[in-house]
């Protein structure tokens, strides 16, 4: 039997976080090597390990796959999680482009500048409240969280990230150096 997918990132949801949300979901326990300096990211870099020089990067099956939406796809198509045919594989890649829309918009808001911050958290709450949050209820229906893989993701001390703090945002400059 093949060993535990290795996810490579720093300690922080980042582009990570939905990947670590469906292997929760696929019931498959996984290990994270931290990324804790810029050292570590040019380690990965020099031996060959990120295609695009970049993470998040999963170890699975002998492989080392790069790119957010490749590595979900994979681990869906994996483990019967993307959809019974064309049309329903469809939906969730909806979706799924859904998720990675809302989550670039957030993701830059601690990177944005001090004066900015204000307009753009607005423009952030309409697109969320408007566009993407009733897209999602109408799909989900709380049903999701029920799951008892995701619920137990969900359960304090799981592998789960807390939401991006300062120290997380400077640990991040520090390595990516932005």
């Amino acid at each position: 039997m093949a060993g535990k997918p290795k996810l490579h990132y720093f300690n922080a949801r980042g582009r990570m976080e939905s990947i670590r949300w469906l292997l929760a979901a696929a019931g498959v326990e996984f290990e994270e090597q931290f990324l804790a300096s810029p050292e570590d990211l040019e380690k990965l870099r020099n031996d060959g390990s990120l295609m695009f020089q970049q993470v998040p990067m999963v170890e699975i099956d002998g492989m080392k796959l790069a790119q957010t939406r490749a590595i979900l796809n994979y681990i869906a198509a994996k483990y019967n999680l993307y959809g019974k045919d064309i049309k329903e594989r469809a939906l969730i890649d909806m979706y799924s482009e859904g998720v990675a829309d809302l989550n670039e918009m957030i993701m830059h808001l601690p990177l944005c500048p001090p004066h900015e911050k204000d307009a753009k958290m607005t423009q952030i709450r309409e697109k969320t409240t408007n566009r993407y949050f009733p897209a999602f209820e109408k799909a989900l229906k709380t049903r999701i969280s029920n799951l008892p893989p995701v619920k137990k993701f969900l359960q304090p001390g799981s592998q789960r990230k807390p939401p991006i703090d300062a120290k997380a945002i400077e640990e991040a400059r520090k390595i990516f150096k932005f």
